[in-house]
């Protein structure tokens, strides 16, 4: 017979981090006036966290009075005290976290090696987004950039693909839009189901373009370099474009940007433009000619 006491042994591990006089290690975190210390056992932390089992090996510590210290300001207090209750009992509540906190204890999870933890807030933060879609539309710049910066996040970045695909136009038509990292921009439009017209995809491409490129607003103060300029930005990006939809409006929208768009797209569009043209000056030509 084999009896398991996880419950005990939690506690236990909860009395070692908070009453504890026997720890070797001091943890300095965040930055500027959020700031704290905390106090930690470097066996635990080592075999807990692989992260720290190779920083405590290589070096990357100071000693001082035999103890060990150690520095990260990019974690901050709130979500390191998540972490180490994480580490030492096997408990985290995210219900009492806000969603920047959560999102920061994913990016700090990534950064230590925590698995386990990785993947719960990474399935948190889907479930949260399901249930406060302001909070997700109110920053969804900040948060896409971010899970996309994150190479096992594979499940988050669809989870965000699809919640966007499923309601483009307050994402695309966002103030912050034009700060979109690349890679997400062309995982967005690679898309089928983005459910959005073709000419307002095109709209704000450009205005991403213009952003990122640094250009003025005002196409009359280009000139050929700045053309050359947009051109090298959207070059991964403008293949994804369906311009056989536009034809419509390549007067207005297309043809302005011939410069930096390739030559047998531009063609293919200029060629369907004229065609339409031609039918619909034939129709007004017969209308005529039956009064």
């Amino acid at each position: 017979m084999t009896s398991i006491f996880h419950s005990s042994l939690s506690k236990s591990f909860s009395l070692i981090l908070n009453d504890s006089d026997d720890f070797n290690v001091i943890i300095q975190v965040g930055e500027n006036k959020n700031t704290k210390e905390f106090k930690a056992h470097s066996v635990i932390l080592r075999a807990r966290s692989p992260y720290f089992k190779s920083a405590f090996s290589n070096g990357w510590i100071t000693i001082k009075n035999n103890m060990i210290i150690f520095n990260k300001p990019n974690i901050t207090p709130i979500v390191f005290e998540m972490i180490l209750k994480y580490i030492y009992m096997g408990e985290i509540d995210f219900t009492k976290q806000t969603g920047d906190n959560i999102l920061e204890l994913l990016i700090a999870s990534d950064e230590l090696l925590l698995e386990e933890l990785f993947k719960c807030a990474q399935d948190y933060l889907i479930h949260l987004i399901e249930k406060q879609q302001n909070w997700f539309r109110r920053n969804f710049i900040f948060i896409v950039n971010t899970v996309f910066k994150l190479t096992g996040c594979k499940k988050l970045q669809d989870y965000c693909l699809e919640s966007i695909c499923a309601d483009p136009l307050p994402f695309i038509t966002s103030k912050n839009f034009p700060s979109l990292d690349e890679d997400v921009l062309y995982c967005l439009l690679k898309r089928d189901d983005l459910h959005v017209e073709e000419i307002v995809a095109w709209d704000c491409l450009i205005k991403w373009g213009i952003e990122q490129t640094g250009l003025s607003n005002n196409r009359a103060k280009w000139d050929n370099e700045d053309y050359e300029a947009l051109k090298k930005t959207l070059n991964q990006l403008i293949p994804l474009i369906r311009f056989i939809e536009l034809y419509p409006d390549f007067f207005d929208k297309i043809r302005p940007y011939k410069a930096i768009i390739p030559i047998n797209i531009y063609k293919e569009v200029e060629e369907s433009y004229h065609k339409e043209q031609e039918r619909l000056n034939q129709k007004l030509l017969n209308q005529k000619l039956q009064k």
